[in-house]
């Protein structure tokens, strides 16, 4: 008995937050290691204190966080207050539509709203507005209604809804069989040496840090994502460029784009809102805060977005102008790059 903890009494005030059925076939594993890989953004000291507290039980009865799972364990985590992420409340919060009929509807995505509820966000994203403007949105396989693919919440750009049963499967179908088109513009530290060019790399949460993602070469680890990039135009410290998904990670582009030495301009998560190439001259320090001031997040946008018809089978393609912020940026760069030689200034 020495992996199960007191016994607890199931009262109505205890809500189920997570719930796993172990597959059978599933070698004996900690329970803790078990839901590092199941629940998003857990860490193993939050796993371990949950069980302390209570929380984890298997087949109904609290366990220790040694306790090792075996096939057809049920594990349920619950808690004393709701799982708010699931309670989505409607807010009248205005959308960008650019396209909409019975079976879906594409939106422009402004930078700063979050696409779904999750810590810390609970109200005031696009799931939320979503609630308000539309009924009986279907919901995808995490329970978030009407959501096929997000975006970062101050990634700019276009996002396909799902408004039916039908559009919602056919669509998360295409993004997962890597024919729906995605381009992304982005702005990145350094000069990109090859004109065009592929990065390959599975990617998974970042071991010391868990806000961030990372490239991680062994097959063993991670998702496999694969991003083709293209050199749109160059700044002499920063180039402009085309980045084409042929998968969906999280920070898929944004951890890529630093793995080749070329982090996103002002992306703060990953280091770059510091100046990663330049000169020592304080003109030049103040023209970058000028910069992140025009754009005061990562320099990414999703600009075009490509997927076939749920019922009519059209393929059907939009494109998306650069937000202004984006746009001052680039031009802020632009002049600057025409009366500043990098070879001259770099120290």
């Amino acid at each position: 008995m020495d992996n199960y903890a007191e016994p607890i009494e199931l009262e109505d005030e205890l809500f189920e937050h997570h719930r796993f059925v172990v597959p059978k076939g599933q070698s004996m594993l900690r329970i803790d290691k078990y839901l590092m890989g199941l629940i998003e953004n857990a860490t193993r000291n939050k796993i371990q204190q949950s069980a302390t507290e209570g929380n984890i039980l298997v087949n109904d009865i609290p366990v220790k966080s040694n306790y090792r799972v075996k096939g057809g364990d049920v594990i349920r985590i619950v808690l004393s207050y709701p799982p708010f992420e699931n309670l989505v409340l409607p807010e009248n919060i205005p959308l960008n539509i650019v396209f909409e009929d019975d079976q879906l509807l594409v939106i422009n995505k402004p930078a700063g709203l979050v696409v779904h509820p999750g810590h810390g966000n609970y109200t005031g994203t696009l799931v939320n507005a979503l609630a308000y403007h539309f009924e009986n949105l279907p919901n995808n396989s995490s329970d978030r209604p009407g959501l096929v693919h997000r975006i970062d919440k101050n990634t700019s750009g276009l996002l396909v809804i799902a408004k039916t049963e039908q559009a919602m499967t056919h669509l998360a179908k295409q993004f997962a069989d890597k024919t729906s088109e995605r381009e992304y513009i982005a702005l990145v530290w350094g000069n990109v040496k090859d004109d065009e060019g592929t990065i390959e790399g599975n990617i998974a949460r970042h071991v010391k840090d868990r806000m961030q993602m990372a490239v991680f070469l062994d097959e063993e680890i991670g998702k496999p994502a694969v991003t083709h990039y293209k050199v749109l135009e160059r700044f002499g410290y920063v180039t402009l460029i085309s980045c084409k998904l042929e998968t969906g990670r999280t920070h898929q582009i944004r951890v890529h784009l630093k793995h080749i030495g070329h982090t996103l301009f002002n992306d703060e998560r990953y280091g770059g809102n510091l100046i990663l190439k330049g000169t020592t001259f304080t003109k030049y320090k103040q023209f970058i805060d000028n910069c992140f001031k025009t754009l005061p997040r990562q320099a990414l946008h999703a600009k075009t977005l490509g997927f076939e018809h749920p019922t009519t089978k059209e393929f059907m393609r939009f494109d998306s102008e650069l937000p202004s912020d984006i746009t001052e940026c680039i031009e802020k760069w632009r002049g600057y790059a025409k009366s500043h030689t990098p070879e001259e200034e770099e120290v």
